[in-house]
């Protein structure tokens, strides 16, 4: 079996740390950093010809400079004649322009995967995509990870009775629909629209009863928290009594931490695909680290073993 090797760029080396815990392997040795001309600059200062390789980078805050940092780093690693590329990318960026819904516009989420497998890479590692259809823009295996499981057991051990789980809106319904089977808990959906093209929704309605019960309201990211804090406000006026909220991925861009503070909001769960640097933590946000499972899942696949072990 070839050598496991790991590395990462600069976009969230903790918990590219952390899955080497897991897996007992130091991490990659590396230089990644921009010069004054903002060109980016990759050496791999150790050997990895025939390595099973895999690079971690979210596509986070500066997020272009997170996705040139990997393809640059997967080109090296080619060149330096590693046998097996996996791009490991906790959060895909550009993930909702994922189709044409207006005229003249690109399909982002499509051009990303295209530079990726021309880059080098054999295969890609991922979770909770913003919809499953990017999985069929590579032409190169996908495994898409899902973090249901580390907040169906936060969940669970908490011990909470009489909760609904909430869909923060339609499109998102089916995964929330999933969540809500591991809980055993009945699904409501909030109603929305948005609004342009510059993230602001209105949320309308609730389909489903939250009458005198929680409410954990669920996303894929919690982007500017637009559709969340509406969808609090909705579930508040229709009866709904503690309001929790999670989220795979927080991205917290512009409002979004002003926005969650003002909100009425018990507890605000997302994970460590995107680091968190202090001046965006709140006294009720819980950060669930996704490590351990990005581990398991690296170590099966090194192994040729089935990633679907993890869910079962």
């Amino acid at each position: 079996m070839n050598k496991l090797s790991v590395f990462t760029g600069n976009a969230n080396p903790v918990l590219a740390a952390a899955i080497c815990r897991h897996l007992g392997i130091e991490l990659g040795k590396a230089e990644v950093f921009q010069f004054s001309n903002e060109n980016i600059f990759v050496k791999i200062n150790e050997n990895v010809r025939g390595n099973d390789v895999f690079v971690i980078q979210p596509f986070s805050s500066p997020v272009n400079r997170s996705i040139m940092e990997l393809l640059i780093m997967i080109d090296a690693l080619k060149r330096a004649s590693a046998q097996r590329i996996t791009a490991v990318i906790p959060y895909y960026a550009y993930g909702r322009t994922d189709k044409k819904d207006q005229p003249r516009v690109p399909i982002t989420a499509r051009l990303l995967a295209d530079c990726i497998t021309v880059a080098g890479a054999h295969r890609v590692l991922t979770m909770d995509l913003h919809a499953g259809q990017i999985q069929g823009f590579f032409n190169i295996p996908v495994d898409e990870l899902t973090a249901q499981t580390l907040q169906a057991r936060y969940f669970r051990d908490k011990g909470l009775e009489n909760f609904t789980v909430v869909s923060a809106d339609e499109g998102f319904a089916k995964k929330a629909r999933q969540l809500a089977d591991r809980l055993n808990a009945p699904l409501a959906i909030v109603e929305k629209r948005r609004l342009g093209n510059d993230g602001v929704t209105e949320a309308k309605n609730v389909i489903g009863n939250v009458e005198g019960r929680h409410a954990l309201i669920v996303d894929e990211e919690i982007d500017t928290a637009s559709s969340i804090t509406q969808a609090v406000r909705v579930v508040r006026e229709h009866g709904a009594r503690e309001v929790y909220c999670c989220a795979s991925h927080g991205v917290f861009s512009g409002p979004a931490i002003e926005r969650l503070r003002e909100a009425e909001i018990k507890e605000i769960v997302v994970t460590d695909t995107i680091p968190l640097p202090e001046e965006k933590r709140l006294p009720n946000m819980k950060i669930l680290s996704v490590a351990e499972l990005f581990a398991g899942a690296i170590s099966r696949i090194h192994e040729n073993r089935s990633v679907t072990e993890l869910f079962q």
